[in-house]
């Protein structure tokens, strides 16, 4: 495989009726439904995951566990504490940071960041819903700058039509 993948995927429907701090707020039943159909479509899809960097929050950590449990070959997975309520700017710090033996990474993160992000690398505008995927790629390794390679491939939710996409 040439270049390399980000997978970004916001995390499933979280459960707001409890008043539980923010950080630990769990899946609601509908986000419970929603996780594996995201896994469903990274087994299909996606041929390989050499690392998941996961928010500390509880409904990313959970929407990854029921996504991952779906694939083929689980990937290791790191919880990152920068990826919790980040920024662009900071999610864009984390994959810099990505080790260049990486060639296919999943994010699973928040909103408004990732919505942000994939603009940022891609110059798309993506609508990042409760359990949405987007895929972006870069032909050499993780960009140490700009966005002026990056390609939307994908964007979407499961179990709905995923566009692919692309220039």
């Amino acid at each position: 495989m040439s270049g390399c993948t980000l997978i970004l995927l916001r995390h499933a429907k979280s459960d707001w009726s409890g008043n539980e701090p923010d950080l630990r707020r769990s899946l609601a039943a509908r986000g419970r439904r929603q996780a594996p159909d995201a896994g469903r479509w990274l087994d299909t899809n996606v041929d390989r995951i050499d690392l998941a960097v996961v928010s500390p929050a509880t409904r990313a950590r959970r929407t990854w566990d029921l996504a991952a449990a779906l694939l083929g070959t689980t990937p290791l997975t790191r919880i990152d504490d920068r990826v919790y309520a980040a920024s662009a700017r900071q999610l864009i710090s984390v994959v810099r940071e990505l080790p260049s033996n990486l060639h296919s990474v999943v994010l699973v993160g928040h909103n408004p960041g990732l919505e942000d992000l994939v603009f940022a690398v891609t110059g798309e505008p993506t609508s990042m819903p409760t359990s949405a995927i987007a895929l972006i790629t870069w032909p050499g390794t993780w960009p140490a700058a700009g966005h002026d390679s990056a390609i939307l491939r994908a964007s979407g939710r499961p179990p709905g039509p995923i566009a692919l996409v692309g220039r």
